[in-house]
This record gives structure tokens, sequence and C-alpha cells, in this order.
């Protein structure tokens, strides 16, 4: 469906809802959204947002409940957009939707927490983002919302893609070894985190994307918040811009009793794990050819990141690094080399065709400026980082990435012991250093600390 049909459905539509006939103007499609897409949609007398499932990837029911959420959210006195309308009629809009009111302010994490506008704002937010986690928590769950152990069914979608990562494993033998007892049961955001908030300069503005609510343990919102994926190179725990104590204080506010710092330690710990197979899982929707995406396909290649994340936060002991050697380019094909070829042509994505273009298409470039970049990398580092890994394995036992993946599942092998430890950093410096040799400078230790 092209845009000037969706559109028209979507003005027919709105005339419908309101009873009198509804211009759009203007319908935008926004960059981001690798599981839903989001437009921004311009009326004669203000503006719209518009989520709405892939066509052809419809989950009526999702969007359903997404939609449910947000009428009792607004309820409950949690900041977030107006429902205008939603259904899972696929006639309507072409798949399931929920269209809301616009809220104006910033999403973008990196401006919120880099620009002078939101100084003030960042100063209060994690203890502003704690009472509305604690309001979305105080919410009568509704009927039918989805209830699962959480742990158990992470594992599940891992081991479902056939990629095991041993990182993840190591998380999944601590997460049940450490498993908090007593849990709450609530009403569950699902995805609570830097990016997912508007902000101006005054403060929080809405809570979006609830497409991902459930019941479970409320700290699972807390733990999410402060997985380190969400600081973006940030030292502050809390997506980037405070302290866990303002967050526990502003949270205790309204809910009346202070979050667990150990309880939400490990769902910190689990929210990095299920980073890790989300980002395995998206890719994989691209290579299996149900929805072909170049983002989704570069997202693949974010599994790394997590792994390093989960090795910190677990406190794996730290082996030296070693140096990152280039592999010697083959004579047969002479200069340019593919690396160099890949070079020019990222240089020319990022110097001509990236100013060229905003919005989306923006966004989709800079994507293929950082998917070339990490091809030039492996180009240039790949073989001989295959031939260091091959070794290590063989000198402890191993037959591939996933005999070791299958080791630490069993306890067969000791993710604290120095021999393997330095075997799993060894491998995940390795994959960085193609993927994103900048993430390791940007990670802190986590943990309980304020």
């Amino acid at each position: 469906m092209s845009a000037a049909e969706l559109g028209e459905r979507l003005a027919q539509r709105l005339s419908e809802v309101r009873g009198h006939p509804v211009r759009v103007a203007r319908l935008e499609r926004a960059s981001g959204g690798a599981s839903r897409e989001t437009w921004f949609v311009e009326l004669d007398t203000g503006r719209l947002v518009l989520r709405r499932d892939p066509p052809g990837l419809a989950r009526p029911d999702g969007m359903a409940r997404e939609a449910v959420a947000l009428e009792a959210a607004d309820r409950a006195g949690v900041p977030v957009p107006h429902v205008v309308d939603h259904g899972v009629d696929e006639t309507v809009l072409g798949s399931p939707y929920v269209l809301t009111e616009h809220v104006d302010g910033e999403t973008i994490p990196r401006r919120l927490l880099r620009e002078d506008a939101y100084a003030a704002a960042r100063a209060g937010l994690a203890r502003e983002l704690g009472r509305a986690a604690a309001r979305i928590h105080l919410i009568p769950v509704p009927e039918g919302f989805p209830e699962h152990d959480p742990l158990e069914q992470l594992i599940a979608d891992h081991d479902a893609l056939g990629d095991p990562i041993p990182a993840v494993e190591v998380a999944f033998r601590w997460l049940r070894e450490n498993r908090p007892t007593g849990l709450r049961r609530s009403l569950v955001h699902g995805d609570f985190r830097n990016g997912n908030l508007i902000v101006d300069e005054t403060g929080l503005r809405a809570v979006l994307d609830w497409e991902l609510v459930h019941v479970g343990d409320p700290m699972e919102d807390l733990g999410w918040l402060c997985t380190n994926a969400w600081r973006f190179g940030s030292s502050l725990p809390v997506g980037g811009f405070g302290s866990m104590d303002d967050l526990f204080d502003g949270y205790a506010e309204v809910a009346g009793t202070r979050p667990d710092p150990d309880v939400v330690h490990w769902w910190e710990v689990y929210g990095t794990a299920r980073w890790g197979v989300i980002c395995r899982a998206q890719a994989e929707q691209h290579l299996s050819g149900a929805h072909p995406s170049m983002e989704l396909a570069a997202i693949g290649r974010r599994v790394c990141e997590q792994e390093h994340d989960l090795l910190t936060e677990l406190g794996i002991p730290e082996s030296p690094a070693e140096p990152q050697v280039e592999s010697e380019p083959a004579d047969l094909h002479g200069r340019p080399t593919a690396a160099e070829l890949v070079a020019a042509t990222r240089e020319f994505l990022r110097d001509e065709v990236l100013t060229a273009f905003d919005g989306r298409m923006r966004f989709q470039s800079l994507v293929a400026v950082n998917v070339l970049s990490t091809v030039e990398r492996e180009l240039r580092f790949g073989a001989e980082q295959r031939r260091r890994h091959r070794e290590r394995l063989a000198e402890l036992g191993f037959a591939d990435r996933t005999a070791l993946a299958a080791a630490l599942r069993a306890g067969e092998a000791d993710a604290w012991d120095e021999d393997v430890a330095a075997l799993l950093w060894s491998q995940v410096r390795d994959r960085l250093a193609v993927a994103n040799p900048k993430h390791a400078k940007g990670t802190t230790r986590g943990g309980n600390g304020a």
C-alpha cells in the first residue's frame, strides 16, 4: 500500500470516527521502528501519530493489547498519548493499528543526553521515570494479558534461532542460579527505556511503545531501563541520565515501597541477555526472507555488544586484549582490494547520498554507511580473527562456538575459569572490533551502585 493510499484510507476512517469530513494534509513515515511502522499524520486541525503492524506481519492481539494498555495508563495518570482510534481489521488501514494524538517533545536519546536544552529535564528525569513506572505497576491487570516465565521463554526463543551465543549461555546459567524469590505480579510495560520516551525542556511528556505490555514482575521495567544498551555511552545507569537512587526514590513516592537493588540488577542482566536474543531474532526475519530489511540485517551484528555487556555485568575475569592484525589481501584481484572498494562506497554514501536526504531515507542511508563500515573491518581483520578463533577453541577442546555454548549450558565449562574466560573475552573483543569498536569504551560495569 502506497503512502497516498494509506492517507486516503486514514482520512476516510477519521471522518467516520469524528462524524465530519477530515483531510490528511501530509503523511510521513518516521525513521527507525524495526517491528512496527510509525507515521506522522498532519491534519488541518492538528497532528496525530499512527502506529501499525507492517502489512503481511499482522499481530492483531498485540495491537489490541497495546490500545487497552494505553487507555488504562491514561486513566491512571501515566503520561501517554491519548488514543484517538484503534482496530485490528486489516481492510481499514492495511494492518492492525493504533492512532493517537501527537505529543510535542524529543525522543532521540543522544539529543536528550547531550543537548543543553534538556539539561534541566535530565536532572529530574530518573526520579520522574520512577514515579511513572510505579503508576504503571498500580494499574489493575486487564483480563487476557499474557503471563509467562520470562527466563524460560527467553531461553526457548534463543534456542529456536539455532545459533547458540556463548556469553548469553553464561547469563542463562547465572540467571537460573540467582533468580529472586517472591516476585510481585503487576502490569509491565515491557519496553520502558530511553528511546521510548517523549521529553521536552521541562521533563517527561509521554511513555511510548506499549507493544510488549504483559503481566509479570514490575522490577522487569526498572532493570530494562537500566540496561547498558539504553545508556547510549553515558556512565549514568538509569537511561544514561540519572542514578539508581533517584529512580528508586521516585518509585517509592508513588508505590510506597523502595525497589530492591539486587532484584533490579537481576532484571538488568536479564535485559542485556534479552536484547542480545532480540537482535539475533530481528536479523532472522531478514535471513529467513520473512521480512527483508537492511536495518534488521544490521541489527544482527549488535549481538556482540550485549555479549560484551554480559561478561562485564557478571564479572567474568578479563584477560589482556590482543591487538587486531590486518589480514593480508589476496593478490589475485589486485587493487583496489575488496576492503578499499567497500570503503570508497561507504564514503560516497556518507559524503554525498546521506546529505541529500532527511527523515527515513537519511536514517536508512546512515544504516547503510554503518553496514559498509562493518563489512570493511571484517575484510581487513576477519581472516586473521577466524584463524585465532579456531586455535583458541581447539586449545580448550571445543570443535566450534556451538560446542562451547553447549558446554557452558551443561555446566561442563565454567565461565569464571581463567582459560574459559579468556576464550569468551577474546571472541567477543574480536567481534566488537568488526561490528562496533567504540562499544567497549562506552560500557560501564553494571551492578547496584547509584
